[in-house]
This record gives C-alpha cells, structure tokens and sequence, in this order.
C-alpha cells in the first residue's frame, strides 16, 4: 500500500471503530435506569445532563442532523435518478437536476405520511438492501475499470497548492463523519423492539448493530478502496457518477442508490416529524390528526427539497454537516453521558476508550467544517441557482 492511501483507509478504520463503541454506549444506556427505557437521544442526555442542559445541549444537534441528512439524501436522490435516465435515455441529458430533485421530493411527501417507525419496516429493508447490492456493484464495477484502465491515475490528495491539499482533507473528514449518522436515531429504532426484566431489548439490538457494523465495513471498505484504486484522486463524491460502463448496469446501480434514499430518508425524518408535530399540539393547542400530519410533513418535506435545490454540493454538504453535527452525536457525546451516567475508574478501559473518541470527535467537529464551508465556496462559484 503506498503512503497516500494510508491516511484514508486509516481513518475509515478508526471512525468505524469509534462509532461502533459509542454505538454500543447508546444501545446499553437505552434501559440503564431499571424499569425505565430511554428511547430518545434527548431523554438519555436529560438523565445524564439534567432535564434543562440535556435537552437543549442535544435537540439541537440531533435535528440538525437529521435535517442535514434528509437534505443531502434529496441531493444524492436527485443526482442518481438524473444519472440512471441519462444513461439509459441520452435524450434526458439536458434536463436539470433540479427536476429531478423536485420529483425526489414529491415522492417523500407521499411517504411521509405513514405513521411511525413500525410503518417503515419495509421501506427499511429496502433502502438497506438496494445499500448492499449497489454497493457491491460499485465494487465490482470499479475493480474491472481499475484493471483495464492504469494510464494517467494520481493518487493523493486533489488539489495542487499546499492550502488546497489542507482544505480537502478537513473536508475528507467531515464527508466520512457523515457515513456513521445512524446514532441519532438508534434509540428510537431501539424503543419499537419490545423488552421486559428477562429479555432487555439491548440483546436484539446489539445483535442487530453487529450485522449493520459488518455489512457497513464491507461496504464502506470496498468500495472506498476500488473507488480509489480505479479512478484516483479524479474519482467523484459519489464513485457511481464516475463509472460509465457497462451502461446498463450503471444505470441500476444509481437506480438502486435512489431507492435506498428513498427509504433511508424517512428513517431520519420520523424523529423530526415527532417534534413538530408534538410542538404544534403540545403548544400551539392544534388538534392531532392526519389534516396535522398531511401539512406539517408536506412543509418539512417541502422546506428539504427547496434547500437541496438551492445548494446542491454533495461533497460540501457532506464535510460540513459532518463535522459541524454528526462527530457530535456520533463520536462524543454518548462518551460524554456514558462519563457521567457510570463513571468509569480513571484509566480502566471505557474511561480511555471514551476520551479517545472524545477528542477525535472533537478535532473532527473543529476541523472538518472549515474544509466543506470552502468546498460549498468554490462549487457555488461555478453554479447556477435550479440548474
């Protein structure tokens, strides 16, 4: 392995190592209080933090999480669809991506109108299932590319000045901060798994996180290594725009993407469409019922779509949000609640293990914004608003 692949695949490794543990921190503190489940992020930082500085030290930071996940989720909805039609109708060519987006969104208000979490069991299998086999299309298709095609790949980092390389490796790390967003939801995914004194719902869960953890390495590893091998550091945010051949296959690829978006979307809007809706009746006195639901979703949809419309950089989208909201609920804070909630010795294992993770997450969420603020800059000189 050559020196300028180290520092990438390097950290991969760690940020799945570090989430994995604090995945694990959040799914055993989800019933640390017998007889009592937390199946909120805010309700576990309120037991933690106190019911004042735990919530509104998380809510925040959680929503936005979740609003920054939905927005580039519509973003890579958009750009896939408009992809897969180009290649399989090159006439389409010339239609903006911001029909397509457009289309993604009005898709979302229809699915958003289910209930809950249980309601989405299937619309989650499927954005999970369409996640592996594109996947392992992306693999598969950019290992042929990478053997047939040597001439002319750089390796390293893109830009050319020493500011630049600076830039896009803060940025590089916001975008694989982004990947492990699955924490701000995982306790509400654990709350609809039924538990009792003999058979706490940690067991299933866990079960279900080591599953996730293996098919997310698999994943992640294999198509960032063969992504990088066959295209360099020319290779696109998203390596399914680079590869062109076989057409069809391609096509089906990015067709897959859109599918899992689709589904992947709802999963980290369900929580959002919670607050505002317990918001609304809560305090603003309206009445629950779907008139609520079909109005307050539509809007939130509506509100998603319009900013990804307006700000499409997929790559700075993904570096900004990734470090400015997601090394927090995912690197830090469930080593932050699980200090204070059990108190570890001091240099016994989870007290090191947290602090570790503690400061990566924190050097990622001081860092890695400034390089996709930059990256955002740069694309939006050359772009056109609703092109």
């Amino acid at each position: 392995m050559s020196p300028q692949w180290v520092p990438g695949i390097g950290m991969i490794v760690v940020s799945w190592l570090v989430t994995f543990y604090t995945l694990w921190q959040l799914v055993e503190m989800h019933e640390v209080v017998p007889g009592k489940r937390f199946d909120r992020y805010t309700e576990l930082a309120e037991h933690a933090f106190g019911s004042k500085v735990g919530y509104w030290s998380i809510m925040p930071q959680q929503t936005l999480v979740q609003v920054a996940t939905d927005i580039v989720y519509t973003v890579t909805g958009g750009k896939s669809l408009k992809k897969c039609l180009e290649l399989l109708f090159p006439v389409m060519a010339d239609v903006r991506q911001t029909y397509y987006i457009l289309f993604f969104t009005g898709l979302q208000v229809l699915l958003s109108q289910t209930p809950n979490f249980n309601s989405l069991k299937g619309v989650s299998l499927l954005a999970a299932v369409m996640s592996l086999c594109y996947s392992m299309l992306a693999f598969v298709t950019s290992t042929i590319r990478g053997a047939h095609h040597r001439q002319g790949i750089r390796y390293g980092v893109r830009s050319h000045t020493t500011a630049g390389k600076v830039f896009d490796t803060l940025n590089a790390l916001g975008t694989i901060a982004f990947a492990f967003a699955g924490h701000s939801v995982v306790l509400e995914i654990q709350a609809t798994i039924p538990s009792t004194p003999e058979k706490p719902s940690k067991k299933p869960m866990w079960k279900g996180v080591i599953v996730a953890y293996a098919v997310v390495a698999l994943c992640y590893f294999s198509v960032a290594a063969s992504g990088f091998w066959a295209f360099g550091s020319h290779v696109e945010d998203d390596v399914l725009i680079s590869l062109e051949k076989p057409k069809w296959l391609i096509a089906v690829a990015n067709f897959m993407v859109f599918l899992h978006v689709l589904g992947s979307y709802q999963v980290f809007a369900m929580p959002v469409f919670d607050q505002i809706e317990s918001c609304l009746v809560k305090r603003l006195n309206y009445k629950p019922g779907r008139l609520l639901r079909l109005v307050s979703r539509s809007v939130y949809v509506a509100l998603t779509g319009f900013i990804g419309m307006c700000i499409p950089f997929f790559g700075g989208l993904l570096g900004f949000f990734g470090g400015l909201v997601f090394a927090s609920t995912s690197y830090f804070i469930p080593c932050i609640m699980w200090l204070a909630v059990h108190r570890p010795k001091r240099w016994s294992f989870h007290w090191t293990a947290s602090w570790i993770s503690i400061i990566i997450g924190v050097l990622i969420a001081v860092l890695a914004p400034i390089g996709g603020v930059r990256e955002i800059v740069l694309s939006a000189k050359t772009y056109k608003i609703f092109s």
